[in-house]
């Protein structure tokens, strides 16, 4: 069976010589050879991130939201909310039971510093969860300004970030811009298959967590520190995951990571300029457009159905849209493993389809 060539903000393509790193021999989860990996996987993501620490989870990042809120929340939480996955942050908090608020922004506009610093300034809250990057609307927030608001004014509040569509994509500075958590996971911009992420946590969440009661055992990230500290996971981890991560963090080691954000920033600029020159216009506030996706208002009326199943015939699997935005908005995913030359090879078929169906160019 030929797989389409992926074009979608989740998963994104893998490499083939990725694909092979990943099936090396396991070994045990509690003898030195994985001491070694840990070690080494570990160190080169807090190099990347700037990080102080990193956890490894093999599970989607669904799971660190929920980890993230039980080990902090002890008043009450602030979740910012501009898209399908910052909602689902807030509804996830919810059904933990722990007392929250959505701030709500309309989809396609950024969270700002000044719509966090009106909520935070009311005393409630000693939590927020914030989605950097929203992939269902291509927006990314400023993260940087937003996080240098909070240790300027609100030093004691925690800030949790979805990085999920941007980091490995874009530069983020754990430390420098005290994130007290900070994850993805790696089917996006890390460019392995779905199922692990990672989390790069401050020291204060450890002593936080400390505090709570009710946190599970699988999710608490004081556990998780007691055997970060032995080069260890509670859990038997995700060792083919492991293996990717080595790998990709050695072709960023290449890359370096400057240049690699820099191609992301090359890829987003030529779709943007797809869409325009298609007398398309750019789903996101002015300014805020993700590196990672392109997402477009399909003010023109494509049959984004028809163009689907055309890309589909020429082996590209395109996006048609998120959620409520399904056929009004269609997401061009450049992140990961895709490179230029792939892009525009994927414009260029996008072009043909569209000349195949009389859509003027």
């Amino acid at each position: 069976m030929i797989f389409p060539k992926l074009f979608i903000p989740g998963p994104t393509p893998v490499a083939e010589d990725t694909l092979r790193a990943m099936s090396q021999p396991q070994v045990g989860h509690r003898t030195p050879e994985f001491s070694e990996l840990f070690t080494i996987v570990t160190t080169g993501l807090e190099k990347v991130l700037g990080a102080n620490k990193v956890f490894l989870f093999s599970n989607p990042a669904t799971g660190v939201w929920e980890a993230a809120v039980r080990n902090t929340v002890k008043k009450r939480a602030l979740n910012l909310v501009n898209g399908a996955f910052a909602a689902k942050w807030h509804t996830l908090t919810q059904a933990c039971g722990l007392p929250c608020d959505a701030l709500n922004k309309e989809w396609g506009l950024a969270i700002h510093p000044e719509d966090v610093d009106r909520a935070l300034a009311t005393g409630k809250y000693d939590v927020v969860t914030l989605v950097h990057n929203e992939t269902s609307t291509g927006v990314m927030s400023p993260l940087e300004d937003i996080a240098g608001l909070m240790a300027g004014k609100y030093p004691d509040i925690f800030l949790h970030v979805d990085a999920v569509s941007s980091m490995a994509g874009v530069e983020i500075r754990v430390d420098d811009w005290r994130l007290d958590t900070c994850f993805a996971s790696v089917q996006k911009a890390w460019a392995l298959p779905a199922g692990f992420t990672v989390c790069a946590v401050s020291d204060r969440v450890i002593e936080r967590s400390k505090e709570l009661p009710h946190k599970g055992y699988y999710l608490d990230l004081e556990v998780l520190d007691k055997f970060y500290r032995k080069q260890q996971t509670p859990s038997t981890p995700s060792l083919p995951h492991m293996y990717g991560l080595q790998k990709i963090l050695a072709d960023i080691e290449r890359e370096t990571p400057a240049g690699r954000y820099a191609r992301h920033q090359r890829m987003a600029q030529t779709a943007r300029d797809w869409a325009r020159d298609h007398g398309q216009v750019l789903y996101p506030e002015v300014g805020y457009a993700s590196p990672t996706l392109t997402a477009v208002r399909n003010v023109q009326g494509w049959d984004l159905q028809a163009i689907y199943d055309a890309l589909e015939h020429e082996g590209y699997r395109m996006d048609r849209g998120y959620g409520k935005l399904r056929g009004e908005v269609f997401r061009i995913a450049h992140m990961g493993a895709v490179m230029p030359g792939d892009l525009d090879r994927y414009l260029a078929a996008f072009d043909g389809v569209l000349a195949a169906m009389g859509v003027p160019a």
